[in-house]
């Protein structure tokens, strides 16, 4: 790596991605409840941040010198400006909150009302809901030095008592703690309004505020503050070695909510004294402290009330019927004569469930295989599998257990498919599995043919409302045959003795297979030629193939870069990303389609993937990298694509600065927001 190629660390680039995230719950031209909304979603993604990457450096800083020398990681530097970074955003969202959204929401006769400005009725209340909901889950502990330590759970919100004994005769400051039942409850209460046509709403923390005094005799209570920790979320699997792999993550999941705590959330009020109390009986350290408001798991935002008022909402998208598609006799008879693409949450999820639903009733169908990395609790792609079974077919699914968050779910899952006779293959060990893909096989004259579905997300029925993603059915029997390849490794372990043509799989061409597309670009260039790429992804992180677009812009590629989170690549740096631009987009639905385009000489190849360009996706996992052929499709693809890149709403230009500056309308004033768009355009193109 030369030094002169800049690099933005993956984690800061994140936290970059995740403001982003927190300028739509400031933007005014956004829904208020929507900007409610986006609050809680920065939250969630900072929990999750905290309890896998920070978590992450913590270790690496626990491993001590040597191993941190041997590996070159600065790990408490990099841990210093990511907490610098954080505490900036939260002072923000603590300024939006407090400065905006609660105004915003007396404007419209919404009050979020705090105990010290509640009307005598009120008061009474929240006693009467605390004495009859809340009482027997308020467990108080009093901390004591040398005694049993407490143990605060996971995410769980706690308020932090400074009290007096009323019997001692030096009032010394004691401490306590109480859980917030915020697990059996709504966190925000409606209350009865102090005038007609108003909503009055406290929020749970104030009630129990309120009413702890009762809990505590014989003691004052001089202030309270709220807490939280987060512990390591991570599982440690060493599962490079013999072993059953799926009982060590079952035991994992376990110990997953008591790991080591990654940070203590506190209110910035409290008292130096306290917080010094609360570091020794928790064992933590400077790095594990992190300043919030008064109130925190703002990802409670989520279930703000609305109180019927749609108009403080984005206006309904209804996601289109694809009726080619739903009313067809049988979507297979139709995937024979032509590709299709389906687009959520634009297109309803319906056509791909149809997929399984007419395989698992077609007489004709032998054999259904599918990689399982996340699906709903409730999913009618498993039930169909199920009852695929019990029609005769021959029904494999790949179930990668160590997705993140999901590994429960999807043990679960496997648990069912296996009863239902479903053949069920689990994870691989050293490796994970992360291609989106299905196959059918169906007889037709005597001969088997192959029905694919290929796709950039999961089969996961409740995302597929919210993430926007492409997925491709084809019939294209070279495509089919290599994913059956595919899935032969999979179940038997043994790598193909053909190499993949057609596809980009992870661990066998897929790195190799994008090097040497971008290297065409390159060789293009140098010769004078047109050369050009338009690539969009989630994230942007592996050195190598940030180094070979840094190389494709200096022998004047022109590359078009839409990253919706991580972007470790500057662009626009003299003699090194002059003619690389990068845009991301954040609005209603969460960008997750991959798909590449190169100019290739004026064929203008497009694929479409289930890899970002990290380094794990590109060297350490199982992806899919697959062809778009079919003219119509190449043509839709292309339309969305400019759509986003012309996108002046919602587009942010990501650069070193880490501005996030929106993208403005040209001099016609015109305004283009991408998601609104699209959906108007798939609406018109499938009707």
């Amino acid at each position: 790596m030369k030094d002169e190629y800049p690099l933005i660390h993956r984690d800061v680039s994140w936290l970059s991605f995740n403001y982003r995230v927190l300028q739509e719950a400031k933007d005014p031209r956004v829904p208020l409840f929507e900007r409610i909304k986006f609050l809680a979603i920065y939250s969630s993604n900072l929990g999750e941040f905290f309890r896998v990457r920070i978590a992450n450096h913590r270790n690496v800083m626990r491993a001590g010198k040597k191993s941190r020398k041997r590996i070159d990681y600065k790990s408490s530097s990099v841990l210093k400006e990511l907490l610098k970074i954080i505490n900036e955003q939260l002072l923000e969202f603590s300024e939006i909150f407090e400065h905006q959204i609660i105004p915003s929401l007396a404007e419209h006769k919404i009050n979020l009302r705090k105990r010290t400005d509640l009307s005598p009725e009120q008061v009474k209340f929240i006693e009467e809901y605390y004495m009859e909901n809340l009482l027997p889950y308020v467990q108080p502990v009093l901390l004591l030095k040398g005694k049993i330590k407490p143990f605060l759970q996971s995410g769980a919100l706690y308020l932090g008592l400074v009290m007096t004994d009323n019997d001692a005769e030096q009032q010394l400051p004691q401490y306590a703690i109480v859980q917030i039942p915020s697990g059996h409850v709504p966190r925000f209460l409606e209350l009865p309004p102090q005038e007609e046509g108003h909503h009055d709403v406290i929020m749970l923390d104030d009630i129990v505020r309120h009413s702890i005094q009762s809990i505590f005799p014989g003691y004052s209570i001089l202030d309270t503050y709220s807490l939280k920790v987060t512990r390591d979320a991570e599982l440690y699997i060493d599962d490079e070695y013999a072993g059953d792999l799926i009982n060590k993550i079952r035991k994992s999941l376990k110990k997953r909510n008591v790991g080591v705590a990654s940070r203590l959330v506190y209110d910035r009020e409290i008292p130096s004294h306290f917080l010094d109390y609360l570091k020794e009986i928790l064992e933590l350290t400077k790095y594990d402290l992190l300043p919030e408001g008064r109130y925190h798991n703002n990802f409670d935002f989520f279930s703000f009330p609305d109180f019927g008022m749609k108009h403080l909402k984005d206006d309904k998208l209804s996601p289109i019927h694809y009726k080619e598609l739903e009313k067809a006799d049988s979507i297979l008879d139709k995937i024979t004569k032509k590709d299709y693409l389906i687009h959520v949450p634009y297109h309803r999820f319906d056509s791909v469930v149809k997929f399984f639903e007419d395989a698992a009733k077609d007489p004709d169908v032998t054999d259904i295989n599918i990689i399982q990395y996340r699906v709903g609790s409730k999913s009618k792609i498993m039930k169909a599998l199920m009852k695929a079974v019990e029609n005769g077919k021959n029904v494999s699914s790949f179930i990668e257990v160590k997705a993140r968050f999901d590994e429960a779910e999807n043990l679960l899952w496997g648990e069912k498919l296996e009863e239902a006779n479903v053949n069920v293959n689990y994870s691989i060990p050293g490796l994970k599995v992360h291609s989106k893909l299905a196959v059918i096989v169906r007889q037709e004259n005597g001969q088997p043919k192959i029905y694919t579905y290929l796709g950039t997300g999961n089969f996961h029925e409740g995302t597929a409302k919210l993430y926007s993603d492409i997925g491709l059915l084809t019939a294209n029997q070279e495509i089919g045959h290599e994913c059956l390849r595919l899935f032969h490794f999979l179940q038997s372990k043994e790598k193909p003795s053909i190499p993949f043509k057609q596809l980009a799989v992870g661990k066998f061409n897929l790195n190799e297979k994008l090097i040497s597309l971008v290297d065409f670009e390159i060789d293009q260039a140098k010769k004078g030629l047109p050369a050009e790429m338009i690539l969009k992804m989630n994230s942007l992180q592996d050195v190598e193939m940030i180094n070979k677009l840094y190389k494709a812009s200096q022998a004047g590629v022109k590359i078009k870069l839409i990253v919706r989170g991580i972007c470790s690549l500057v662009s626009g740096v003299p003699n090194i990303s002059d003619n690389i631009e990068v845009i991301s987009i954040v609005d209603r639905f969460l960008e997750h389609a991959r798909i590449f385009v190169f100019h290739a000489a004026g064929e203008q190849k497009i694929f479409c993937s289930s890899a970002d360009w990290m380094y794990r996706n590109l060297h350490a996992r199982i992806e899919t990298v697959f062809p778009i052929y079919d003219a119509s499709c190449k043509s839709v693809i292309l339309e969305l694509l400019d759509l986003q890149l012309m996108d002046n709403v919602k587009a942010r230009i990501i650069d070193e600065q880490a501005s996030n500056t929106y993208k403005q309308p040209d001099e016609r004033g015109t305004s283009i927001q991408s998601q609104l768009e699209t959906y108007y355009y798939i609406k018109r193109i499938t009707d």
